[in-house]
This record gives C-alpha cells, sequence and structure tokens, in this order.
C-alpha cells in the first residue's frame, strides 16, 4: 500500500495542478473583474486609480504569471482573501466545509447501508430482486434538484413536519437534525440505487459459487455465509462504485445546499462565482477536487486491503 500511496500522489498533485489552472484560465477569461467592480462603484476613480489599483492586484500580469503567482501562495500556505467577505478566503472556507462534509457524511453512511441492506435482501431472497430493481431504477431517474423540491413540498409545505431549508441559529442536536433530514434524504436516496444492484448482482454470484455450497455443507448458518463469506467478497467492486461515485456524490451535495439554501460548499462557491470573488472559488473548487481524489484512493485502499490479489500483478 506504500508504493500505491506514492504512486498515487504525484499523479493527484500533477492533475490538481493541471485543474487549478485550467479553473484560473476560465475564471481570468470571464467579463468583470474587482477592479471593474470597484469602478463601477465609485465613478470618481480616474484611469490613473485604476491602473494602479490594477498593478497593486496583479491584473496587469498576463493570466499565465498570475495563476503562477496564485499558485505558489497556495503552496506557502496564502491562500488570498475573499473580496465578498473581507476576511481570510480559509476563514470562509473552514465553517462551510464543516457543514458540506457533515451532509456528505451522513448522506453517504445512509445510502450505503440502506443500499447494502436492500442488495442483501435481493440476493437472499430473490422474490424481491424486482422490488429492489424497481426501486433503485425509480430512484436514479430521479434528479436530485426535482427530488428536493418534491420533499419540501411534502414535508415542509403541505404537512409542516420539516424545516424547508437554511440552518438552526441556536438549538441542539435535534434541532440540528431536523433541519438536516431532507437534505440527507434527498442526497441519500439519489444514490443508494447503485449500491442496491451492485451489492444484489455480486452476492447473488458469490453465492452460487462453489465453496459457498461446501460452507453449507459444513453447516453453517446463511447468516454466517452472508454477513462472512459473501458479504466481504461482493464489497470489492462496491468500493469501485463508492469510489467513481465520489465525483457525483460532493457534486449532489453542492446542488442539494443550493436547493434547500444549507449554508455548506455549495452555496459558497455559487455566491464565489457569481460575485467574482475569484479566490474563494479557486480555493473551493481545488478543496473540492481534493476531496474527490482522495476519496478515490482511499476506496482503492480499501480494496487492496479486502482483497491483497489486487497488488500482486504490480
Amino acid at each position: 500500500m506504500i508504493h500505491m500511496i506514492a504512486g498515487r500522489l504525484p499523479q493527484i498533485a500533477v492533475t490538481l495542478a493541471l485543474l487549478s489552472l485550467a479553473a484560473y484560465l476560465a475564471i481570468g477569461a470571464m467579463p468583470g473583474d474587482p477592479i471593474s467592480l470597484a469602478m463601477m462603484a465609485d465613478p470618481r476613480l480616474g484611469p490613473d486609480d485604476v491602473a494602479r489599483m490594477r498593478a497593486l492586484h496583479g491584473l496587469d500580469q498576463p493570466l499565465l504569471a498570475r495563476w503562477w503567482a496564485w499558485a505558489s501562495g497556495v503552496l506557502r500556505g496564502e491562500f488570498g482573501y475573499s473580496r465578498l467577505f473581507a476576511r481570510p478566503a480559509a476563514e470562509v472556507l473552514w465553517p462551510a466545509l464543516r457543514g458540506s462534509l457533515v451532509l456528505l457524511g451522513t448522506a453517504l453512511a445512509l445510502a450505503a447501508t440502506l443500499g447494502v441492506a436492500a442488495g442483501m435482501l435481493a440476493a437472499l431472497r430473490p422474490r424481491w430482486r424486482g422490488a429492489v430493481d424497481a426501486a433503485a431504477l425509480l430512484s436514479q431517474a430521479l434528479p436530485a434538484f426535482w427530488l428536493g423540491i418534491l420533499l419540501i413540498i411534502l414535508f415542509a409545505v403541505t404537512l409542516g413536519w420539516l424545516p424547508a431549508g437554511g440552518a438552526p441559529q441556536e438549538g441542539g442536536l435535534a434541532e440540528a437534525t431536523r433541519f438536516l433530514v431532507l437534505p440527507v434524504a434527498t442526497l441519500a436516496i439519489a444514490h443508494l440505487a447503485a449500491y442496491a444492484r451492485h451489492t444484489a448482482a455480486g452476492m447473488a454470484e458469490i453465492l452460487q459459487s462453489p465453496w459457498i455450497t461446501a460452507a453449507r455443507a459444513r453447516g453453517a448458518g446463511e447468516a454466517r455465509i452472508a454477513l462472512r463469506h459473501a458479504l466481504p467478497n461482493a464489497a470489492v467492486p462496491l468500493l469501485s462504485i463508492l469510489a467513481l461515485d465520489a465525483g457525483a456524490l460532493v457534486s449532489g451535495a453542492l446542488i442539494t445546499e443550493t436547493v434547500f439554501a444549507r449554508p455548506g460548499m455549495g452555496k459558497l462557491l455559487t455566491d464565489a462565482v457569481m460575485g467574482n470573488d475569484h479566490n474563494l472559488a479557486l480555493l473551493a473548487l481545488m478543496l473540492v477536487a481534493t476531496t474527490t481524489l482522495l476519496a478515490t484512493l482511499a476506496a482503492d485502499l480499501a480494496q487492496r486491503a479486502l482483497d491483497p490479489r489486487l497488488g500482486q500483478g504490480r
């Protein structure tokens, strides 16, 4: 595993560097910049003032030179200031990241638990396979933003059981949980289908294996066979699905946070892009990309731990 980590980390670094360059060039090519906005806000600024401000912020340099200056600062731990919040970008980012991690972690745990349980039920009880496949197909067909709106209409507007969005300003764990239920349900429902279908397919194939028949002949119970033999082997390809789904899960969280007006990386990234807050937008984008790449690496490491044969062909 150490060799794998040593080989993957340089790849992750190169990917992040290229992604940051592409994002910086795209954002830099957008019309408007902080100096142009300052000119619109204060018409007393003359051409000399504008030129001096552009030179002070490095906006008179080519895009590649500006990206290199930004990347060098990030490597030194200097993330710049947020124009919208007039605070260091890192200070603005961490609370939003914490909220997004709570949403992602809870939704992933719920989706994986329910998906694996439904897949095991479909594999162990074949008569339930059709119902599980139908439910999985329905959940995959529902766009996250549309599902979120439906849940808001049903549980917040019609029934009044749960808040429509936002986050509690005060209150304990129970109040925070009430605000978290609908976003977590929206994100989990959209992603549990893949886990259920792959668990069902993997376990159904493994349960027909000769060594499973041998375990039954030795008197092993069905619960032991399912949990100790079939599920760990079916989990190896399932981890690949989790790794490939990491990016979709993060992007889904950004959409879900926007739908529910929940403070997090999604709302922060939207506000930063719409407000031409380049430092904050770039830092948020790079953090989302880093989280996705590290999640993929963690899934690969877990696969090697469950099935050491995967590393024998290195």
